[in-house]
């Protein structure tokens, strides 16, 4: 299989993320090295963000989370690619049982890299509200935290709780239309 080229240097947690990217693509890597991420790292992170363009590519977890808000906080133009919960997970279980870039496969990680999406900027145009995702069920209903897993899966914009659902919404510039064309096929 020849490996497909990305331009934009992918910011991922560490080395096993970066062979497995390294498995299907041409591609450079900045790693945080886990969840230590400090100045320096987010001046090195902007000035490859001006030279290439980055993408965001953390691991679906607590840790991997908090880097990208740390990264969006300090770059709010880079670019984010999400895998959802499952394809994150190892093969087997002599891979230990965290969730990771380094575990998914070259379909998933086609996936994610294909649906990399922009923080939005228009923000007088957004037109969700928290009573839209009352009356849509991501708040307050019996099953709320599966209708955000399952939002943030078919968008590709990761999972968020009740309280954090409006502003990555908001960031990514999802509309109305958007999430009612997605929730048609939500099963509960």
């Amino acid at each position: 299989m020849k490996k497909i080229d990305i331009q934009e240097v992918i910011v991922v947690e560490g080395k096993d993320d970066t062979a497995n990217l390294r498995r299907f693509y041409n591609v450079d890597t900045y790693e945080t090295r886990g969840s230590a991420i400090d100045e320096e790292d987010l001046e090195r992170i902007e000035r490859l963000h001006n030279l290439r363009g980055v993408i965001v590519f953390t691991d679906p977890d607590y840790n991997g989370e908090r880097i990208r808000k740390i990264i969006m906080n300090a770059i709010p133009t880079v670019r984010h690619a999400f895998l959802n919960r499952d394809e994150a997970k190892p093969g087997s279980k002599t891979k230990g049982r965290s969730l990771g870039v380094e575990h998914a496969s070259f379909e998933d990680l086609q996936k994610a890299l294909s649906k990399v999406t922009q923080h939005f900027d228009d923000e007088d145009n957004f037109d969700i509200t928290q009573a839209d995702l009352i009356r849509w069920g991501f708040i307050t209903a019996s099953d709320s935290r599966k209708r955000r897993e399952y939002l943030g899966n078919q968008l590709r914009i990761g999972y968020s709780n009740g309280k954090q659902l409006l502003k990555r919404l908001r960031l990514f510039g999802v509309t109305k239309a958007e999430v009612e064309e997605c929730m048609e096929g939500y099963e509960g």
